[in-house]
């Protein structure tokens, strides 16, 4: 009974008209969306309205959340959902936002077994327990650069949808399990590759931090499939197939064709 409300519910946010001071701020802050074609765009919007219905934000270190903050952010993670059959993050329930790099504490062992305290500065986290962590400048800088290969939203969102089975192993919820084979196969090989080059210092499409280990490969190799998409399918073919498959999208087509009007 549940579902089908929950169903219901959202087919009928879906149909309420997407506020026009909405779509003025994702055209002003998320250029990525005009690249879409109409249909991808009424999509999107749809999956906006029902992330917003849904996900709460809170603001810390000081900012204040407003409407450009929460739709800037759905509308780029958001993206990752299309022509996918979803749950909308089922099991993410916040997003918090700071206003720029925090800290979070943490230690290390150095020599002898002696552990030391220090901080981290992070941009981003995804909890497993329902939590995604941003920072609002580089929200917006991510956004604002497409072609760069770095966007924070992409990155902990891809996370988001690792975790769906209960762990971030760079191995998401795939729609047969026959696909897991080539998945483990390609991305494996590529995750190798990418460790291999950064211990020999060669330049490498894929950010460097994705030889973290699996999880971070995944997100890392997500964020280059939006964003630098000719260049993936060009320098690592397979990657780029499996990560079409998953995302049941094609960016490389889609800078090809001209953009469709704005509706």
């Amino acid at each position: 009974m549940f579902a089908w409300w929950r169903r219901w519910r959202r087919q009928a946010i879906r149909r309420a008209p997407f506020p026009r001071e909405w779509r003025g701020i994702i055209e002003k802050n998320v250029p990525y969306v005009a690249q879409l074609s109409p249909a991808d765009r009424e999509e999107l919007m749809g999956h906006v309205q029902v992330f917003l219905s849904e996900k709460r934000f809170e603001g810390c270190g000081g900012l204040q959340i407003t409407d450009e903050v929460r739709v800037t952010i759905a509308a780029q993670a958001c993206v990752l959902l299309l022509h996918r059959p979803s749950d909308d993050y089922p099991e993410l329930s916040s997003i918090l936002v700071y206003p720029t790099t925090y800290l979070v504490p943490g230690s290390h062992t150095g020599p002898g077994g002696l552990v030391s305290e220090d901080s981290q500065a992070r941009l981003g986290e995804s909890w497993t327990r329902g939590e995604v962590v941003l920072v609002w400048d580089s929200v917006l800088s991510g956004a604002a650069d497409i072609h760069d290969g770095h966007n924070v939203v992409l990155h902990e969102f891809a996370h988001q949808l690792d975790q769906e089975d209960g762990v971030g192993d760079g191995a998401p919820i795939l729609p047969r399990r026959s696909m897991y084979v080539a998945w483990a196969r390609v991305l494996g090989h590529e995750f190798d590759h990418l460790v291999r080059d950064v211990e020999r210092h060669h330049r490498t499409l894929l950010d460097r931090y994705g030889a973290t280990n699996p999880a971070e490969f995944f997100a890392v190799a997500t964020e280059t499939f939006f964003e630098k998409p000719s260049q993936l399918r060009l320098k690592h073919p397979d990657l780029y197939a499996q990560l079409r498959t998953f995302y049941q999208q094609d960016p490389v087509m889609r800078l090809a064709a001209p953009p469709g009007p704005s509706r």
